[in-house]
Protein backbone atom coordinates (compact mmCIF):
# COMPACT_ATOMS: atom_id res chain seq x y z
CA UNK A 1 0.00 0.00 0.00
CA UNK A 2 1.16 3.30 -0.38
CA UNK A 3 0.08 5.16 2.86
CA UNK A 4 0.40 8.94 3.42
CA UNK A 5 1.12 9.63 7.19
CA UNK A 6 1.38 12.86 9.51
CA UNK A 7 2.94 13.01 12.19
CA UNK A 8 5.91 10.94 11.54
CA UNK A 9 8.67 13.22 13.69
CA UNK A 10 6.47 12.37 16.80
CA UNK A 11 6.87 9.16 19.01
CA UNK A 12 3.62 7.55 17.78
CA UNK A 13 4.03 8.61 14.40
CA UNK A 14 7.36 7.42 13.74
CA UNK A 15 6.81 4.20 15.16
CA UNK A 16 3.99 3.44 13.08
CA UNK A 17 5.96 4.69 10.22
CA UNK A 18 8.63 2.30 11.00
CA UNK A 19 6.31 -0.64 11.33
CA UNK A 20 4.57 0.15 7.71
CA UNK A 21 8.40 0.29 6.61
CA UNK A 22 9.34 -2.86 7.81
CA UNK A 23 6.03 -4.51 6.41
CA UNK A 24 7.08 -3.45 3.01
CA UNK A 25 4.85 -0.62 2.36
CA UNK A 26 5.48 3.13 0.81
CA UNK A 27 5.04 5.75 3.24
CA UNK A 28 4.80 9.37 2.55
CA UNK A 29 5.74 11.62 5.46
CA UNK A 30 3.89 14.97 5.82
CA UNK A 31 6.50 16.61 8.05
CA UNK A 32 6.77 20.44 8.76
CA UNK A 33 10.55 19.90 8.97
CA UNK A 34 11.65 16.78 6.06
CA UNK A 35 15.24 17.55 7.69
CA UNK A 36 14.00 15.98 10.92
CA UNK A 37 12.74 12.43 9.06
CA UNK A 38 14.92 10.19 10.26
CA UNK A 39 13.30 6.97 8.45
CA UNK A 40 16.13 6.33 5.55
CA UNK A 41 15.80 6.67 1.60
CA UNK A 42 12.66 3.72 1.85
CA UNK A 43 10.28 7.07 3.23
CA UNK A 44 8.99 9.87 0.76
CA UNK A 45 8.77 13.13 2.89
CA UNK A 46 6.10 15.98 1.83
CA UNK A 47 7.06 19.12 3.26
CA UNK A 48 3.06 20.06 4.78
CA UNK A 49 3.20 22.50 8.11
CA UNK A 50 -0.16 21.34 9.44
CA UNK A 51 -0.74 24.78 11.55
CA UNK A 52 -1.09 26.88 8.80
CA UNK A 53 -4.05 24.55 7.95
CA UNK A 54 -3.59 23.54 4.55
CA UNK A 55 -7.06 23.44 2.87
CA UNK A 56 -8.70 20.63 1.03
CA UNK A 57 -7.66 21.48 -2.16
CA UNK A 58 -3.76 21.78 -1.02
CA UNK A 59 -4.13 18.32 -0.45
CA UNK A 60 -6.22 16.57 -3.11
CA UNK A 61 -3.14 16.42 -5.76
CA UNK A 62 -1.29 15.04 -2.56
CA UNK A 63 -3.30 12.44 -2.44
CA UNK A 64 -3.05 10.80 -5.60
CA UNK A 65 -2.54 7.35 -6.05
CA UNK A 66 -2.52 7.13 -1.65
CA UNK A 67 -4.27 4.18 -0.14
CA UNK A 68 -4.73 4.73 2.90
CA UNK A 69 -4.16 7.93 5.31
CA UNK A 70 -2.94 7.99 9.14
CA UNK A 71 -3.04 10.97 10.71
CA UNK A 72 -0.56 10.73 13.59
CA UNK A 73 0.20 14.65 14.24
CA UNK A 74 -0.73 15.67 18.08
CA UNK A 75 1.06 17.80 20.52
CA UNK A 76 0.71 17.74 24.35
CA UNK A 77 0.73 21.63 25.24
CA UNK A 78 0.33 24.39 22.85
CA UNK A 79 3.36 27.37 22.21
CA UNK A 80 3.35 29.85 19.78
CA UNK A 81 2.21 28.90 16.64
CA UNK A 82 1.49 25.92 17.58
CA UNK A 83 -2.30 25.72 18.53
CA UNK A 84 -4.66 22.64 19.34
CA UNK A 85 -7.39 24.13 17.18
CA UNK A 86 -4.62 24.36 14.27
CA UNK A 87 -3.12 21.09 14.72
CA UNK A 88 -5.62 18.47 15.85
CA UNK A 89 -8.88 20.03 14.35
CA UNK A 90 -8.81 22.08 11.35
CA UNK A 91 -5.57 21.11 9.58
CA UNK A 92 -6.83 17.31 9.97
CA UNK A 93 -10.41 18.25 8.77
CA UNK A 94 -9.54 19.49 5.64
CA UNK A 95 -7.05 16.66 5.26
CA UNK A 96 -9.91 14.29 5.76
CA UNK A 97 -12.21 16.22 3.55
CA UNK A 98 -9.97 15.57 0.62
CA UNK A 99 -9.77 11.93 1.21
CA UNK A 100 -13.84 11.33 1.15
CA UNK A 101 -13.35 13.47 -2.01
CA UNK A 102 -10.32 11.54 -3.80
CA UNK A 103 -11.29 7.98 -2.86
CA UNK A 104 -8.86 7.16 -0.15
CA UNK A 105 -9.28 3.85 0.65
CA UNK A 106 -8.65 3.40 4.52
CA UNK A 107 -8.34 6.78 7.25
CA UNK A 108 -6.95 6.25 10.69
CA UNK A 109 -7.22 9.02 13.11
CA UNK A 110 -4.91 9.13 16.31
CA UNK A 111 -6.95 10.53 18.41
CA UNK A 112 -7.11 10.27 22.51
CA UNK A 113 -9.24 8.81 25.03
CA UNK A 114 -11.43 10.98 26.74
CA UNK A 115 -12.17 13.08 23.59
CA UNK A 116 -16.26 12.35 23.85
CA UNK A 117 -18.87 14.18 24.86
CA UNK A 118 -17.54 15.17 28.46
CA UNK A 119 -14.48 16.58 27.27
CA UNK A 120 -13.90 19.84 28.69
CA UNK A 121 -9.95 20.40 28.20
CA UNK A 122 -8.32 22.12 24.78
CA UNK A 123 -6.33 19.14 24.02
CA UNK A 124 -9.79 16.84 23.76
CA UNK A 125 -12.15 19.04 22.87
CA UNK A 126 -9.55 20.18 19.62
CA UNK A 127 -8.93 16.19 19.35
CA UNK A 128 -13.27 15.53 19.42
CA UNK A 129 -13.51 18.08 16.72
CA UNK A 130 -11.46 16.56 14.12
CA UNK A 131 -13.12 12.88 15.33
CA UNK A 132 -16.62 14.09 14.39
CA UNK A 133 -15.59 15.35 11.36
CA UNK A 134 -14.06 11.97 10.15
CA UNK A 135 -16.84 10.28 11.58
CA UNK A 136 -19.54 11.96 9.62
CA UNK A 137 -17.46 11.26 6.28
CA UNK A 138 -18.23 7.84 3.71
CA UNK A 139 -15.03 7.07 4.87
CA UNK A 140 -13.52 3.65 5.73
CA UNK A 141 -11.54 3.63 8.94
CA UNK A 142 -11.55 4.50 12.29
CA UNK A 143 -10.60 7.03 15.12
CA UNK A 144 -8.39 5.18 17.93
CA UNK A 145 -8.16 6.78 21.15
CA UNK A 146 -5.36 5.76 22.99
CA UNK A 147 -4.90 5.80 26.82
CA UNK A 148 -1.45 6.86 28.33
CA UNK A 149 1.09 5.51 25.72
CA UNK A 150 4.13 3.56 27.44
CA UNK A 151 7.16 3.82 25.22
CA UNK A 152 11.21 4.11 26.52
CA UNK A 153 11.32 7.24 24.37
CA UNK A 154 8.41 8.87 25.21
CA UNK A 155 8.27 12.43 27.40
CA UNK A 156 4.80 11.36 29.02
CA UNK A 157 6.32 7.77 30.04
CA UNK A 158 9.64 9.81 31.49
CA UNK A 159 7.01 11.50 33.60
CA UNK A 160 5.93 7.93 35.20
CA UNK A 161 9.05 6.54 35.42
CA UNK A 162 10.11 9.70 37.24
CA UNK A 163 7.42 9.56 39.44
CA UNK A 164 8.29 5.70 40.08
CA UNK A 165 11.49 6.34 41.10
CA UNK A 166 10.58 8.67 43.31
CA UNK A 167 10.65 7.10 47.48
CA UNK A 168 8.39 9.59 48.85
CA UNK A 169 5.00 10.89 46.47
CA UNK A 170 2.24 13.17 47.31
CA UNK A 171 -0.99 13.06 44.89
CA UNK A 172 -4.55 13.58 45.16
CA UNK A 173 -6.58 10.53 46.42
CA UNK A 174 -3.37 8.51 46.76
CA UNK A 175 -3.02 8.36 43.51
CA UNK A 176 -6.14 6.41 43.28
CA UNK A 177 -7.11 7.43 40.01
CA UNK A 178 -7.83 5.07 37.30
CA UNK A 179 -5.64 4.15 34.36
CA UNK A 180 -4.89 1.90 31.95
CA UNK A 181 -1.74 2.32 29.94
CA UNK A 182 -0.99 0.70 26.91
CA UNK A 183 2.16 -0.34 25.09
CA UNK A 184 2.91 1.53 21.91
CA UNK A 185 4.05 -1.55 19.98
CA UNK A 186 0.20 -2.39 20.69
CA UNK A 187 -0.76 0.70 19.25
CA UNK A 188 1.14 0.29 16.58
CA UNK A 189 0.19 -3.31 15.86
CA UNK A 190 -3.69 -1.79 16.35
CA UNK A 191 -2.88 0.61 13.72
CA UNK A 192 -1.84 -1.73 11.10
CA UNK A 193 -4.16 -4.08 11.53
CA UNK A 194 -6.72 -1.33 10.96
CA UNK A 195 -4.79 -0.97 7.67
CA UNK A 196 -4.88 -4.49 6.56
CA UNK A 197 -8.14 -5.08 7.41
CA UNK A 198 -10.20 -1.31 7.43
CA UNK A 199 -14.01 -1.23 9.11
CA UNK A 200 -16.40 -0.88 6.42
CA UNK A 201 -17.35 2.21 8.26
CA UNK A 202 -15.78 5.17 10.80
CA UNK A 203 -15.54 3.49 13.61
CA UNK A 204 -14.48 4.25 17.01
CA UNK A 205 -11.86 2.08 18.90
CA UNK A 206 -10.31 2.87 22.70
CA UNK A 207 -6.75 1.47 22.38
CA UNK A 208 -5.87 0.43 26.21
CA UNK A 209 -4.71 -1.66 28.64
CA UNK A 210 -5.97 -5.03 29.31
CA UNK A 211 -7.16 -3.72 32.44
CA UNK A 212 -7.97 -0.60 34.37
CA UNK A 213 -5.80 0.00 37.52
CA UNK A 214 -4.97 3.05 39.64
CA UNK A 215 -1.94 4.86 39.50
CA UNK A 216 -0.40 4.14 42.69
CA UNK A 217 -0.61 0.30 41.14
CA UNK A 218 0.72 1.70 37.63
CA UNK A 219 3.93 3.03 39.72
CA UNK A 220 4.11 0.81 41.83
CA UNK A 221 4.46 -2.09 39.18
CA UNK A 222 7.25 0.63 37.00
CA UNK A 223 9.35 0.64 40.53
CA UNK A 224 9.22 -2.89 40.77
CA UNK A 225 10.50 -3.42 36.63
CA UNK A 226 13.20 -0.76 37.20
CA UNK A 227 14.61 -2.68 40.20
CA UNK A 228 13.77 -0.50 43.01
CA UNK A 229 12.07 -3.28 45.41
CA UNK A 230 9.09 -1.89 47.33
CA UNK A 231 6.27 0.54 46.63
CA UNK A 232 7.07 4.11 47.23
CA UNK A 233 5.53 5.73 50.40
CA UNK A 234 2.25 7.55 48.94
CA UNK A 235 1.23 10.24 50.78
CA UNK A 236 -2.34 12.40 49.49
CA UNK A 237 -2.46 15.71 48.22
CA UNK A 238 -5.37 18.25 48.44
CA UNK A 239 -6.84 18.06 44.44
CA UNK A 240 -6.53 22.15 44.59
CA UNK A 241 -2.43 22.10 45.28
CA UNK A 242 -2.16 19.74 43.05
CA UNK A 243 -4.20 21.95 40.46
CA UNK A 244 -1.81 25.03 41.57
CA UNK A 245 1.35 22.94 41.58
CA UNK A 246 0.62 21.88 37.92
CA UNK A 247 0.12 25.51 37.03
CA UNK A 248 3.27 26.37 38.16
CA UNK A 249 4.89 23.63 35.87
CA UNK A 250 3.38 24.27 33.06
CA UNK A 251 5.46 27.73 33.53
CA UNK A 252 8.47 25.56 32.57
CA UNK A 253 9.26 25.10 28.68
CA UNK A 254 8.63 21.34 27.46
CA UNK A 255 7.32 20.20 31.18
CA UNK A 256 4.32 17.46 30.53
CA UNK A 257 2.56 18.88 33.36
CA UNK A 258 0.29 21.58 33.40
CA UNK A 259 -3.34 22.62 34.04
CA UNK A 260 -4.79 20.86 31.13
CA UNK A 261 -2.66 17.06 31.34
CA UNK A 262 -3.38 17.58 35.54
CA UNK A 263 -7.45 17.88 34.94
CA UNK A 264 -7.11 14.66 32.56
CA UNK A 265 -5.11 12.55 34.84
CA UNK A 266 -7.58 13.79 37.77
CA UNK A 267 -10.45 12.20 35.58
CA UNK A 268 -9.36 9.23 34.71
CA UNK A 269 -8.26 7.46 31.77
CA UNK A 270 -9.79 3.97 30.91
CA UNK A 271 -12.42 1.56 29.00
CA UNK A 272 -13.25 -1.38 28.40
CA UNK A 273 -10.46 -3.41 26.30
CA UNK A 274 -12.53 -6.47 24.52
CA UNK A 275 -12.53 -4.33 21.26
CA UNK A 276 -8.74 -3.57 20.82
CA UNK A 277 -7.97 -7.53 21.89
CA UNK A 278 -9.80 -8.59 18.96
CA UNK A 279 -8.38 -6.58 16.97
CA UNK A 280 -4.95 -7.30 17.67
CA UNK A 281 -5.89 -10.96 18.43
CA UNK A 282 -4.38 -11.22 21.65
CA UNK A 283 -4.17 -9.47 24.74
CA UNK A 284 -2.47 -5.67 25.14
CA UNK A 285 0.37 -6.15 26.80
CA UNK A 286 -0.32 -5.95 31.03
CA UNK A 287 1.26 -3.11 32.54
CA UNK A 288 3.81 -4.91 34.73
CA UNK A 289 5.82 -6.08 31.40
CA UNK A 290 6.72 -2.57 30.08
CA UNK A 291 10.24 -2.34 31.17
CA UNK A 292 12.42 -4.68 29.55
CA UNK A 293 14.98 -6.24 31.96
CA UNK A 294 17.73 -4.63 29.59
CA UNK A 295 16.91 -1.20 29.69
CA UNK A 296 15.75 -1.25 33.50
CA UNK A 297 19.45 0.26 34.86
CA UNK A 298 19.29 3.09 32.16
CA UNK A 299 16.01 3.97 32.34
CA UNK A 300 16.52 4.05 35.73
CA UNK A 301 19.45 6.33 36.35
CA UNK A 302 17.89 8.95 33.30
CA UNK A 303 14.15 8.55 35.10
CA UNK A 304 15.69 9.64 38.76
CA UNK A 305 18.33 12.02 36.99
CA UNK A 306 15.05 13.97 35.33
CA UNK A 307 13.77 15.00 38.91
CA UNK A 308 16.81 15.06 40.50
CA UNK A 309 19.22 17.19 38.34
CA UNK A 310 16.41 20.39 38.66
CA UNK A 311 16.55 19.68 42.24
CA UNK A 312 20.41 19.71 42.52
CA UNK A 313 20.09 22.64 39.92
CA UNK A 314 17.81 24.77 42.87
CA UNK A 315 19.61 23.67 45.59
CA UNK A 316 22.93 25.13 44.38
CA UNK A 317 21.20 28.67 42.84
CA UNK A 318 19.57 28.64 46.96
CA UNK A 319 23.21 28.13 48.21
CA UNK A 320 25.25 30.63 45.98
CA UNK A 321 21.99 33.89 46.47
CA UNK A 322 22.28 32.56 50.16
CA UNK A 323 25.69 33.68 50.22
CA UNK A 324 25.25 36.95 48.55
CA UNK A 325 22.58 37.66 51.07
CA UNK A 326 25.09 36.85 53.97
CA UNK A 327 27.97 39.05 52.28
CA UNK A 328 25.87 41.76 51.83
CA UNK A 329 25.08 41.92 55.65
CA UNK A 330 22.95 38.82 57.24
CA UNK A 331 26.53 38.09 58.75
CA UNK A 332 27.50 40.95 60.93
CA UNK A 333 29.69 43.01 58.25
CA UNK A 334 32.37 43.97 61.52
CA UNK A 335 32.85 39.88 61.89
CA UNK A 336 33.33 39.69 58.08
CA UNK A 337 36.26 41.95 58.11
CA UNK A 338 37.98 40.37 60.96
CA UNK A 339 37.79 37.15 58.90
CA UNK A 340 38.96 38.77 56.03
CA UNK A 341 42.24 40.37 58.30
CA UNK A 342 43.16 36.67 58.66
CA UNK A 343 43.59 36.88 55.22
CA UNK A 344 45.78 39.92 55.18
CA UNK A 345 42.92 41.92 53.60
CA UNK A 346 42.68 45.44 55.56
CA UNK A 347 40.53 48.66 54.72
CA UNK A 348 39.14 48.96 51.00
CA UNK A 349 40.65 45.73 49.84
CA UNK A 350 38.91 43.97 52.45
CA UNK A 351 35.58 46.25 51.70
CA UNK A 352 36.43 45.64 47.56
CA UNK A 353 37.00 41.55 48.47
CA UNK A 354 33.55 41.54 50.64
CA UNK A 355 31.23 43.05 48.10
CA UNK A 356 33.08 41.51 45.27
CA UNK A 357 32.51 38.03 46.24
CA UNK A 358 29.05 38.77 47.31
CA UNK A 359 28.31 40.19 43.58
CA UNK A 360 30.05 37.15 42.20
CA UNK A 361 28.06 35.00 44.04
CA UNK A 362 24.81 36.67 43.27
CA UNK A 363 25.73 36.48 39.21
CA UNK A 364 26.41 32.75 39.66
CA UNK A 365 22.82 31.90 41.49
CA UNK A 366 21.18 33.85 38.85
CA UNK A 367 23.34 32.25 35.79
CA UNK A 368 22.53 28.98 37.46
CA UNK A 369 18.57 29.33 36.98
CA UNK A 370 18.34 31.58 33.86
CA UNK A 371 21.45 31.19 31.51
CA UNK A 372 20.80 30.83 27.93
CA UNK A 373 21.42 27.50 26.51
CA UNK A 374 24.98 29.43 24.96
CA UNK A 375 26.51 30.04 28.46
CA UNK A 376 25.04 27.64 30.52
CA UNK A 377 28.13 24.82 29.37
CA UNK A 378 30.17 27.53 30.40
CA UNK A 379 28.70 28.42 34.02
CA UNK A 380 29.32 25.05 35.95
CA UNK A 381 33.61 25.58 35.47
CA UNK A 382 33.37 28.66 36.48
CA UNK A 383 31.36 27.86 39.97
CA UNK A 384 34.06 24.46 40.13
CA UNK A 385 36.72 27.49 39.93
CA UNK A 386 35.53 29.82 42.84
CA UNK A 387 34.60 26.87 45.38
CA UNK A 388 37.95 25.57 44.82
CA UNK A 389 39.30 28.79 45.07
CA UNK A 390 37.58 29.33 48.42
CA UNK A 391 38.30 26.09 49.23
CA UNK A 392 41.90 26.75 48.84
CA UNK A 393 42.52 30.31 50.53
CA UNK A 394 40.46 29.24 53.71
CA UNK A 395 42.51 25.66 54.07
CA UNK A 396 46.01 28.18 53.56
CA UNK A 397 45.01 30.83 55.80
CA UNK A 398 42.08 29.49 57.95
CA UNK A 399 42.81 25.72 58.36
CA UNK A 400 41.28 25.71 61.69
CA UNK A 401 38.16 25.63 59.58
CA UNK A 402 38.42 21.92 58.59
CA UNK A 403 37.79 21.21 62.12
CA UNK A 404 34.59 23.12 62.86
CA UNK A 405 32.12 20.48 63.54
CA UNK A 406 29.41 22.08 61.07
CA UNK A 407 32.05 21.56 58.42
CA UNK A 408 31.40 25.10 56.17
CA UNK A 409 34.27 23.95 54.23
CA UNK A 410 34.23 20.08 54.07
CA UNK A 411 30.79 20.83 53.02
CA UNK A 412 32.68 21.95 49.79
CA UNK A 413 33.53 19.07 48.76
CA UNK A 414 30.13 17.31 48.09
CA UNK A 415 29.00 20.53 46.72
CA UNK A 416 32.20 20.41 43.45
CA UNK A 417 30.63 16.69 42.91
CA UNK A 418 27.18 18.06 42.51
CA UNK A 419 28.40 21.15 39.96
CA UNK A 420 30.69 18.21 38.35
CA UNK A 421 27.73 15.90 37.61
CA UNK A 422 25.74 19.29 36.39
CA UNK A 423 28.50 19.89 33.88
CA UNK A 424 29.13 16.61 32.68
CA UNK A 425 25.01 16.14 32.16
CA UNK A 426 25.16 19.91 30.25
CA UNK A 427 25.12 19.38 26.55
CA UNK A 428 27.37 21.29 24.78
CA UNK A 429 26.04 23.70 22.31
CA UNK A 430 28.36 25.16 19.08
Amino acid sequence: MRILLTGATGLIGGAIAHALLQRGHEVVCAVRDPSRLQLGPQARALQADLSAMPDADWWRPHLEGIDAVVNAVGILRESPGQSFDALHHRAPAELFLACATEGVRCVVQISALGADARASTAYHVSKRAADEVLRALPLRGAVVQPSLVFSPEGASSALFLGMATAPLLMLPDGGAMPVQPVHLEDVVDGVVALLDDPPPTVTTLAFVGPQPITLRVYLAGLRQQLGLGREQWMLPMPQALFRAGARVAGQVPGSPLDADTAAMLLAGNAAPAEDFTRLLSRRPRDPSAFVPPRLAPALRAGAALGWTLPLLRLSLAFLWLWSALVSFGLYPVEESRELLADVGLHGAWATLALYGAGLLDLALGMLTLWAPPRWRWWVWPVQLAVVAGYTLLVTVFLPEFWLHPYGPISKNLPIMGVIVLLWALEPRRR
